[in-house]
């Protein structure tokens, strides 16, 4: 399975504000309801999560969205409530139905329009951590949208996410201290993590939103309750936990196969909440099995040379074009081309992505 890039896009809210989506692979789409934060472009950069989606994009085309106040969408400062969850998801899904998923994706249209008329578009739906209670709903009162749907660490309702004290504290840490508070929450969703991987997973949480965005996401992830809603659902479902998940009790993956008609259940072995990390090739094997896809196995991308490495490093320390030139006692021009075959080796756009895929792959274990 060759390495991807992804393309990204951009689709639009009923209030005008734009929901960056990204699309790799080629075939019948797969949406990707994300968990708590979520940043494209800095999380193509994370080796792990990846690999994860690049597995998932073989022989689908993989959509993944930031939400409104995430990533590359625009900013949001408004309440943070299901209907904006179902309307990002009408908004992807509308920009999507515009891009045929055929054997080549062309270039994403930033906000392409959708007749009216037109026939939805059916998919399979994934929605993992927060992104599992709002895929339920979403495919509970769409559906005729959904083909198949896999839910991962997710919850029917917030409330049963540890007591009141222990949602307090933790909203309390976030609200006070971010650095600290995505620390915390890091060491909860990846305990099976590397020191490297903990530590870029970290920087890309803060990155990925405002504190406040954060706050107000997981106050929602409290809040929310699905139950009335899983008997509705229609589509034939999997549901996937980690016995040993601290983040989103095991009992409550239970609960949604349990409420879903029809519904597979499969406990997996491990504690780390992210479906990437820990053994993130059962997640993948039993969601490719579930959606009548072969199994399939590849390495961690990279293959730089010594002097690329070299090179990635002193990206990660921050340096620029000129003081890369000034250090390695190259041309500024040579300096660039180094970058630019960096960047085409391991599907980058940006210096950000780079410098986290080095931290992620090189700090100490």
């Amino acid at each position: 399975m060759a390495a991807q890039d992804q393309r990204v896009g951009m689709a639009r809210l009923p209030d005008g504000g734009r929901v960056a989506y990204a699309l790799t692979g080629s075939g019948p789409f797969l949406l990707v309801a994300p968990g708590w934060l979520s940043h494209l472009e800095l999380g193509w950069a994370l080796p792990a999560e990846r690999l994860f989606h690049e597995a998932l994009s073989a022989g689908r085309t993989l959509v993944r969205y930031d939400r409104p106040g995430c990533g590359l969408s625009d900013p949001y400062d408004g309440p943070r409530t299901m209907e904006l969850e179902l309307a990002t998801i009408d908004a992807v899904v509308a920009a999507v139905s515009a891009v045929p998923a055929v054997s080549a994706v062309p270039a994403v249209p930033a906000v392409p329009a959708v007749s009216a008329d037109a026939d939805p578009l059916r998919l399979d739906l994934l929605g993992w951590s927060l992104g599992a209670p709002v895929a339920a709903q979403w495919a509970a009162d769409r559906p005729g949208t959904v083909e198949r749907l896999v839910l991962y660490g997710g919850w029917a309702s917030g409330a049963a996410i540890g007591d009141d004290d222990s949602r307090r504290h933790v909203v309390g840490l976030l609200a006070t201290h971010w650095g600290l508070g995505s620390d915390l929450l890091t060491d909860l969703f990846a305990p099976e993590a590397d020191p490297g991987t903990r530590r870029a997973v970290a920087d890309y949480q803060r990155a990925a939103s405002s504190r406040e965005t954060a706050v107000s996401l997981l106050r929602l992830s409290y809040d929310i309750d699905v139950r009335a809603a899983l008997p509705r659902v229609e589509a034939p479902t999997l549901v996937l936990h980690r016995r040993g998940d601290r983040a989103a009790p095991f009992d409550q993956g239970r609960v949604l196969a349990e409420q879903i008609r029809g519904a597979t259940f499969v406990g997996l072995e491990g504690r780390s909440h992210l479906p990437a990390l820990g053994d993130a090739e059962a997640v993948v094997t039993e969601v490719r099995r579930f959606l009548g896809l072969p199994r399939l196995r590849r390495a961690v991308p990279s293959g730089l040379t010594a002097r690329q490495t070299e090179v990635a490093a002193l990206v990660a320390q921050g340096l620029t074009n000129r003081e890369l030139a000034e250090h390695l006692h190259i041309t500024e021009r040579s300096a660039e081309s180094h970058l630019e075959r960096i960047r085409l080796k391991l599907g980058f756009r940006s210096r950000a992505q780079l410098a986290a895929w080095y931290v992620a792959t090189t700090a100490p274990k």
